[in-house]
């Protein structure tokens, strides 16, 4: 069965960095789109980010473009975000996800806080 699981959650001051991963199983990842979600309390599943089955497109939420970069290892079925200069709007639990299978890993918490 598909199944996606996400690693690498934390808390980190504001101003820092964290590089998400999700290892993907169970479907054929090097074609397929992936995409990270993110949900902060009290506020609806968002996009963050894509990258077409090759990596050779990517595609950001306004509000992380230029912060966060979304890469993939088809050999390892393996997707990744990285945050850098992370900022306590950033607070939420991110999710992996795979459109085409309509399958969401169980998320990771980011906590932004001093």
């Amino acid at each position: 069965q598909v199944q996606l699981v996400e690693s690498g959650g934390g808390l980190v001051q504001p101003g820092g960095s964290l590089r998400l991963s999700c290892v993907a199983s169970g479907f054929s990842f090097s074609r397929n789109v992936m995409s990270w979600y993110r949900q902060a309390p009290g506020k609806e599943r968002e996009l963050v980010a894509s990258i077409s089955n090759n990596g050779g497109s990517t595609n950001y939420a306004r509000s992380v473009k230029g912060r966060f970069t979304i890469s993939r290892a088809n050999s390892g079925n393996t997707v990744y975000l990285q945050m850098n200069s992370l900022k306590p709007e950033d607070t939420a639990v991110y999710y992996c996800y795979a459109p085409a299978l309509t399958s969401w890993g169980q998320g990771t918490q980011v906590t932004v806080s001093p």
